[in-house]
């Protein structure tokens, strides 16, 4: 073997190695953990006074409360490898209630039990026909009658249910879902990547509701998907972010808040780090720089060191405007009792797109609160509308909240007794099961190509949730420390 090929398997020392994280939310937080784990030196660079973007808490009328993410998806283990990793795996607890309801215009019902993404299997059951009513049942029968022309070649969830069963199940079963819970049209939400296996039984049954009936048999006897089940942390998911930031401090990485980033560009001395990155208090120089904001700060901020990322064309990533409301309220006599689902509204029928009961769906959350004490989040907004609170003030803007809390959970609140109110606004990006989200990351991350040591992390990049960002940014953290310390030979 020669000296060079020898030198090639060599890895770089991690402790000669310095990574500037831009950015401290979760995705920024991983990332730094994923390069400190194997001792490189981890600089955490954020604006704000905090870190942890959009997870955080706060608390109001007595209670804190998760004003973001007030939990996470199990699928893939990864948001697990990480409480693990900080020490809080010992700490997950389940959702007391994790059922959805969907309210439409008769109020709100369970979604039906024998369903995959709103799609049922069986048009005729009660708690399907609640929904769509008997002319929709009628209609979505059909599906089984239909000769089977283009099965397994729709891309769209929205016209796939759509053209099968009809408008009825698109709309009352299928969008609430994917509007009221990730905020994105059912068309354009990919098939093959919301409910793997649906295509392929489509082609088999050849039928929708026989394509949803194979795929639940897969899932309940083990050999498919197990579903996104959900979990969370007593006290909030912000102390996955407390843990973070403690775990971070055990490698010596120094996080730096209210230490805004102006720019990335090549130190363009030989022999030296390669990158140097410009903050209100001078420079700072880098082997390598992991960039986790938002795309146009992201464009902005490589401008000069990825000009092929930042000049690509408009590709901005579609988010969606939404304002949520979270309220903290002594409930009217037996109104805390009830269970604590999530319930979404069907487009176009309410002016809140869902609801969040989170003391019933928290058992820990709900003994802070006492005994009357109810935590609802109100969001508004979705695709193609701006929120209905937009041009509202404070108060309003509550009141507003309150009155559809009351509608989507059926209890009268007229005269409840507000103990505390947060009004937050947000730009989210689409979710991963959204068409061009896989694409965009693509481009965005090809384009950094001819500059090794550059990379990118966020939301919308990876689509939102949780599980997404963090498996993202713990991806991308191993790529860009495989390259540091093994060059060219480990890609």
């Amino acid at each position: 073997m020669t000296d060079d090929a020898d030198a090639a398997t060599v890895p770089a020392n991690p402790a000669d190695t310095a990574v500037v994280v831009v950015g401290g939310g979760i995705a920024g937080l991983v990332a730094a953990l994923e390069c400190a784990k194997v001792g490189m030196n981890v600089t955490v660079l954020e604006r704000d006074a905090r870190v942890g973007g959009v997870i955080r808490r706060e608390t109001l009328g007595g209670v804190e409360v998760d004003l973001a993410a007030d939990g996470f998806s199990l699928r893939g283990g990864v948001v697990t490898a990480v409480l693990d990793e900080v020490g809080l795996g010992g700490q997950v607890v389940r959702p007391d209630h994790g059922g959805v309801w969907i309210a439409g215009g008769s109020g709100p019902a369970p979604l039906p039990d024998d369903t995959v993404l709103g799609i049922p299997a069986n048009a005729w059951a009660e708690d399907v026909r609640r929904h769509i009513g008997w002319s929709g049942a009628w209609r979505a029968y059909l599906d089984r009658l239909r000769p089977p022309l283009t099965i397994g070649q729709e891309h769209s969830l929205g016209r796939l249910v759509r053209t099968r069963m009809g408008d009825r199940v698109r709309d009352r079963l299928v969008a609430p879902l994917s509007v009221g819970g990730y905020a994105v049209d059912p068309d354009d939400v990919l098939v093959d990547v919301a409910a793997p296996g649906l295509n392929a039984a489509l082609t088999r049954t050849g039928s929708l509701a026989g394509a949803v009936a194979a795929l639940r048999a897969e899932r309940e006897s083990g050999a498919g998907e197990d579903g996104d089940g959900l979990a969370g942390l007593p006290g909030g998911m912000s102390r996955l972010v407390d843990a973070l930031v403690a775990r971070l401090d055990d490698f010596g990485v120094e996080i730096r808040t209210e230490a805004a980033v102006r720019g990335i560009r090549s130190s363009g001395v030989a022999g030296a780090a390669p990158w140097r990155v410009e903050t209100g208090d001078g420079e700072i120089d880098a082997d390598a720089v992991v960039v986790a904001v938002d795309e146009p700060a992201a464009r902005g901020l490589l401008a000069e060191a990825a000009p092929s990322f930042a000049s690509l064309s408009a590709d901005v990533a579609p988010t969606v405007s939404l304002e949520c409301l979270t309220l903290v309220f002594d409930a009217p006599g037996g109104a805390a009792d009830r269970p604590g689902p999530v319930v979404h509204a069907v487009p176009g029928t309410r002016r809140a797109a869902t609801l969040l009961h989170q003391t019933g769906r928290w058992a820990p959350l709900r003994e802070a609160a006492g005994p009357r004490g109810l935590v609802v989040r109100v969001t508004f907004g979705g695709p193609g509308a701006a929120p209905a609170t937009a041009d509202l003030d404070d108060a309003s803007a509550t009141a507003m909240a309150l009155a559809e809390a009351s509608a989507l959970l059926s209890v009268p609140l007229d005269e409840v007794r507000l103990r505390g109110t947060r009004r937050d606004r947000y730009a989210q990006p689409p979710p991963a099961t959204a068409r061009g989200v896989a694409e965009r990351a693509a481009r965005a991350r090809g384009a950094l190509a001819p500059a090794p040591g550059l990379a990118i992390v966020g939301a919308w990049l990876s689509g939102t949730g949780l599980a997404q960002v963090v498996e993202d940014a713990v991806a991308e953290a191993d790529r860009l420390r495989r390259r540091l310390l093994f060059g060219g030979a480990a890609g």
